[in-house]
Protein backbone atom coordinates (compact mmCIF):
# COMPACT_ATOMS: atom_id res chain seq x y z
CA UNK A 1 0.00 0.00 0.00
CA UNK A 2 1.02 3.47 -0.98
CA UNK A 3 0.99 5.80 2.27
CA UNK A 4 1.39 9.42 1.94
CA UNK A 5 1.14 11.72 5.02
CA UNK A 6 -0.39 14.85 4.48
CA UNK A 7 1.03 17.32 7.50
CA UNK A 8 -0.37 20.81 8.68
CA UNK A 9 -1.94 22.71 11.22
CA UNK A 10 -5.21 23.22 9.50
CA UNK A 11 -6.27 26.00 11.52
CA UNK A 12 -8.48 26.02 9.77
CA UNK A 13 -8.32 23.68 6.84
CA UNK A 14 -9.38 25.73 3.46
CA UNK A 15 -10.30 25.03 0.06
CA UNK A 16 -6.53 24.82 -0.95
CA UNK A 17 -5.97 21.82 1.44
CA UNK A 18 -8.43 19.84 0.01
CA UNK A 19 -7.48 20.84 -3.53
CA UNK A 20 -4.37 19.31 -2.65
CA UNK A 21 -6.00 16.19 -0.45
CA UNK A 22 -8.04 15.46 -3.33
CA UNK A 23 -4.76 15.54 -5.81
CA UNK A 24 -2.39 13.08 -3.44
CA UNK A 25 -5.85 10.68 -2.88
CA UNK A 26 -5.83 10.29 -7.05
CA UNK A 27 -1.71 9.56 -6.72
CA UNK A 28 -1.95 7.13 -3.30
CA UNK A 29 -3.72 4.38 -1.67
CA UNK A 30 -4.18 5.98 1.31
CA UNK A 31 -3.83 9.90 2.19
CA UNK A 32 -3.50 10.56 5.94
CA UNK A 33 -4.36 14.23 6.68
CA UNK A 34 -2.07 14.63 9.66
CA UNK A 35 -3.42 17.49 12.12
CA UNK A 36 -0.05 18.67 14.18
CA UNK A 37 -0.05 19.43 17.78
CA UNK A 38 2.14 21.76 18.70
CA UNK A 39 1.22 23.32 22.62
CA UNK A 40 4.00 26.02 21.83
CA UNK A 41 2.10 27.40 18.94
CA UNK A 42 -0.99 28.92 19.54
CA UNK A 43 -3.56 27.61 17.58
CA UNK A 44 -7.17 29.68 17.19
CA UNK A 45 -9.02 26.23 17.28
CA UNK A 46 -7.86 23.27 19.41
CA UNK A 47 -6.38 19.70 17.91
CA UNK A 48 -9.85 18.13 18.30
CA UNK A 49 -11.88 20.89 16.86
CA UNK A 50 -9.64 21.13 13.79
CA UNK A 51 -10.00 17.23 13.55
CA UNK A 52 -13.44 17.50 13.98
CA UNK A 53 -13.68 19.75 11.13
CA UNK A 54 -11.53 18.48 8.62
CA UNK A 55 -13.72 14.74 9.26
CA UNK A 56 -16.96 17.16 8.43
CA UNK A 57 -15.42 18.85 5.53
CA UNK A 58 -13.91 15.25 4.26
CA UNK A 59 -17.14 13.05 4.89
CA UNK A 60 -16.43 9.44 4.28
CA UNK A 61 -13.64 9.66 1.63
CA UNK A 62 -12.75 5.85 1.34
CA UNK A 63 -8.42 6.37 1.28
CA UNK A 64 -8.56 9.58 3.15
CA UNK A 65 -7.79 9.24 7.53
CA UNK A 66 -7.24 12.32 9.55
CA UNK A 67 -5.13 11.59 12.69
CA UNK A 68 -3.13 13.71 14.88
CA UNK A 69 0.25 14.21 15.54
CA UNK A 70 3.34 16.05 17.69
CA UNK A 71 7.17 15.46 17.21
CA UNK A 72 8.87 14.63 14.68
CA UNK A 73 6.92 14.37 11.04
CA UNK A 74 8.98 11.70 10.05
CA UNK A 75 8.93 9.38 13.23
CA UNK A 76 4.96 9.99 12.67
CA UNK A 77 5.27 9.07 8.95
CA UNK A 78 7.68 5.98 9.77
CA UNK A 79 4.99 4.50 12.61
CA UNK A 80 2.43 4.97 9.92
CA UNK A 81 4.29 3.07 7.29
CA UNK A 82 4.27 6.13 4.90
CA UNK A 83 6.42 5.99 1.84
CA UNK A 84 6.03 9.64 1.32
CA UNK A 85 5.11 13.14 2.43
CA UNK A 86 3.02 15.71 0.44
CA UNK A 87 3.23 19.38 0.72
CA UNK A 88 1.72 21.89 -1.55
CA UNK A 89 3.30 24.67 -2.77
CA UNK A 90 1.25 27.92 -3.23
CA UNK A 91 4.54 30.36 -4.40
CA UNK A 92 8.12 30.61 -4.64
CA UNK A 93 8.20 32.26 -1.06
CA UNK A 94 7.11 28.39 -0.07
CA UNK A 95 10.09 26.57 -1.66
CA UNK A 96 12.46 27.83 0.40
CA UNK A 97 11.38 26.73 4.18
CA UNK A 98 9.95 23.06 2.45
CA UNK A 99 12.84 22.38 0.66
CA UNK A 100 14.64 22.72 3.59
CA UNK A 101 12.49 20.70 5.68
CA UNK A 102 12.25 18.08 3.27
CA UNK A 103 16.07 17.99 3.00
CA UNK A 104 16.21 17.81 6.70
CA UNK A 105 13.70 14.81 7.08
CA UNK A 106 15.55 12.97 3.83
CA UNK A 107 18.65 13.14 6.25
CA UNK A 108 16.31 11.77 9.50
CA UNK A 109 14.71 9.33 7.05
CA UNK A 110 16.01 8.70 4.00
CA UNK A 111 13.24 6.00 2.68
CA UNK A 112 10.42 9.14 2.96
CA UNK A 113 10.45 10.71 -0.17
CA UNK A 114 8.69 14.61 -0.59
CA UNK A 115 6.20 14.89 -2.89
CA UNK A 116 5.33 18.66 -3.80
CA UNK A 117 1.86 19.40 -5.16
CA UNK A 118 0.58 22.97 -6.40
CA UNK A 119 -3.16 23.49 -5.62
CA UNK A 120 -5.25 24.93 -8.14
CA UNK A 121 -4.37 28.70 -9.56
CA UNK A 122 -7.32 29.72 -7.71
CA UNK A 123 -5.73 28.77 -4.37
CA UNK A 124 -2.63 29.57 -4.71
CA UNK A 125 -3.08 33.01 -2.85
CA UNK A 126 -4.95 31.39 0.08
CA UNK A 127 -3.86 30.85 3.49
CA UNK A 128 -5.29 29.24 6.74
CA UNK A 129 -3.62 32.64 8.42
CA UNK A 130 -5.25 35.03 6.00
CA UNK A 131 -8.47 33.17 6.21
CA UNK A 132 -8.77 33.97 9.54
CA UNK A 133 -7.49 37.64 9.42
CA UNK A 134 -10.67 38.34 7.30
CA UNK A 135 -12.80 36.61 9.32
CA UNK A 136 -11.74 37.92 12.61
CA UNK A 137 -12.34 41.37 10.87
CA UNK A 138 -15.95 40.17 9.81
CA UNK A 139 -15.14 39.87 6.33
CA UNK A 140 -17.00 36.70 4.23
CA UNK A 141 -13.91 33.77 3.68
CA UNK A 142 -17.15 31.78 1.70
CA UNK A 143 -14.83 31.75 -1.63
CA UNK A 144 -12.11 30.15 0.90
CA UNK A 145 -13.20 27.72 2.76
CA UNK A 146 -16.43 25.11 3.20
CA UNK A 147 -19.75 26.62 4.73
CA UNK A 148 -18.83 24.37 8.22
CA UNK A 149 -15.17 25.76 8.50
CA UNK A 150 -16.88 29.36 7.83
CA UNK A 151 -19.43 28.75 10.28
CA UNK A 152 -16.73 27.67 12.77
CA UNK A 153 -14.97 30.97 12.18
CA UNK A 154 -17.80 32.93 13.27
CA UNK A 155 -18.93 31.45 16.12
CA UNK A 156 -15.30 31.37 17.25
CA UNK A 157 -15.01 34.88 16.79
CA UNK A 158 -18.03 35.62 18.17
CA UNK A 159 -17.20 33.75 21.89
CA UNK A 160 -13.71 35.20 21.34
CA UNK A 161 -15.21 39.08 21.15
CA UNK A 162 -18.30 38.52 23.41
Amino acid sequence: MRRVIYPGSFDPITNGHLDVIQRAATLFDEVVVAVAYNEQKRSLFTAGERISLIHEVLGAAPNIRVAQFDGLLVEFARAEKATAVVRGLRAVSDFEFEFQMALMNRKLEPHIEAIFLMPAEKYTYLSSRIVKEIARLGGDVGAFVPVSVARALREKFAALHA
